[in-house]
């Protein structure tokens, strides 16, 4: 994955932020485990995993936090 696909953290609005702290935890997963016929194997064994779909919100919400305080919790004002 030698693409340079992460340019800024910086985003215009928290809707975007928030698209890309999903992005950015996809992505983590994409770089995890490059086979997409393993990702699509393993799917659904997590799909329907209350847990697991806890813990992706909880990256999703880490990368927010990232990306806010990237942006200045949007400038603040």
């Amino acid at each position: 994955m030698a693409d340079a696909w992460l340019t800024t953290l910086q985003t215009a609005t928290p809707q975007e932020g928030f698209e890309l702290a999903i992005k950015l935890a996809r992505m983590g997963v994409k770089y995890t485990q490059p086979a997409a016929d393993a990702r699509d194997r393993l799917r659904p064994a997590y799909a329907d995993d209350v847990n697991a779909l806890i813990a992706s919100s909880q990256v999703i919400a880490i990368n927010y936090q990232t990306v806010a305080a990237a942006n200045d919790y949007w400038r603040k004002g």
